[in-house]
């Protein structure tokens, strides 16, 4: 004789230090709440004991990484069904619900309730190794590249304030000699003592190319300015910081996209990523990392379309139809990994600037015929990597046999 197992829905409320869970079964009753604190001994006795009320469970937590990491990983190895269900939309449905106060398990109520109601929810599976170390380097490279434009901004800050004439003379972004200058020649006093010859002879031991033109452009702003304004001195000691502190930042830029590139290359769906035209290792160390690797998560490319934010949601109303409109949620980082790459492509893929030509001649501005791009471009890498295959410019020729 079979036992009716009863079907259970766990909804955690996921924090740094401690997670509250809710159990409730197919009427919404509350079986089990409890908090519990985020270490591996009480999570194994959490998940036992709802196991204790039901095997047939399902996991609902709203976070998929950082403070849930712990749990999410047990509960996989666990063979356990956990969805995703994003803190805004745990947000927007507790308004339907009784209580104007927020709890933690009023929260897990809910995540729980919304879990055994909804059936759009993003299940989440065992992550693949490669895809995890390169959402952990990106992710790195992302803090050290908006470090790095911080920083810039504050030297240039500093340098308008006793010296505009040389803060506008370089390119502080894209320029390294002017960093290496920087370094050793702050004010305009210091830069007429050297003169341009020996200025020129210093960057030039410091490896810094066209060092003499260099040496010329700073000169020229040091001839445009002999008052020395108070508090030179301080600033300018700020100046070397902030540039050293540049230099040193680009060198670990440059280590980290060497570790993103070695561990890209090694991913299974490496070589089909690349063959797009447009999508460097960067960016596709981004790709996998942002969707994990794996397609099968998605279903379709219309899935991931929806998730990048490159399709667009009707807003009809009564007799309109037919409204479409950008949607306000989707992955912003997805978005812009294909509408760079897409903007590469329409200059130097034939197919691409094709097509991007066509767009443009319908009468789409820039922009719409680029995201237009990248939405066609997103279904051509959904199929390279579904086929295993790389990207050609001539489609592939499919051989007919003649049946006799």
């Amino acid at each position: 004789m079979e036992v009716d197992v009863p079907r259970l829905w766990a909804g955690t409320d996921a924090g740094k230090a401690e997670h509250h869970c809710t159990v409730i079964d197919a009427n919404a009753r509350v079986l089990l709440s409890r908090r519990v604190a985020n270490n591996e001994p009480e999570l194994l006795e959490l998940i036992g004991d709802v196991l204790g009320l039901g095997r047939d469970v399902t996991w609902a937590v709203d976070l998929n990484s950082g403070g849930a990491g712990l749990l999410i990983a047990l509960l996989v190895s666990h063979g356990q069904t956990v969805l995703y269900i994003p803190g805004r939309t745990v947000h927007h449905a507790s308004g339907a619900y009784r209580g104007d106060g927020k709890t933690d398990s009023k929260d897990a109520f809910i995540i729980a309730d919304q879990a055994r109601m909804r059936h759009d929810l993003q299940p989440l599976a065992a992550e693949d190794e490669i895809a995890m170390d390169l959402r952990i380097l990106t992710g790195r490279r992302f803090d050290l590249t908006a470090d790095r434009t911080r920083a810039i901004n504050r030297l240039r800050s500093q340098m308008l304030t006793y010296f505009p004439a040389l803060e506008r003379a370089f390119e502080y972004k894209t320029s390294k000699g002017a960093l290496v200058l920087l370094t050793g020649f702050q004010t305009p006093a210091a830069l007429r003592r050297a003169g341009k010859s020996r200025l020129a002879t210093w960057l030039k031991n410091r490896k810094v190319r066209n060092s003499a033109a260099i040496a010329a452009t700073a000169l020229e702003a040091a001839e445009s300015q002999y008052t020395a304004v108070p508090g030179e001195k301080m600033a300018a000691a700020m100046v070397v910081r902030l540039a050293k502190e540049v230099m040193a930042l680009d060198e670990e830029i440059a280590d980290t996209d060497r570790l993103i590139e070695g561990r890209f290359r090694e991913h299974r769906h490496a070589e089909a990523v690349l063959s797009m035209p447009g999508i460097g290792t960067l960016l596709g160390a981004e790709f996998i990392a942002l969707t994990g690797g794996d397609m099968d998560v998605f279903g379709s490319p219309d899935r991931l379309a929806g998730v990048a934010g490159l399709a667009p949601v009707p807003r009809d109303s009564g007799k309109v139809s037919g409204n479409l409109r950008r949607p306000h949620r989707y992955n912003r980082r997805l978005l812009r990994l294909f509408y760079l790459s897409a903007q590469v492509a329409a200059r130097c893929c034939p197919v691409s600037k094709t097509f991007y030509d066509r767009k443009r001649s319908e009468g789409k501005n820039h922009k719409q015929a680029v995201l237009a791009l990248a939405r066609r471009r997103l279904n051509v890498l959904w199929a390279l990597i579904r086929d295993h295959r790389t990207f050609e410019v001539a489609p592939p020729q499919h051989t007919v046999t003649a049946t006799p």
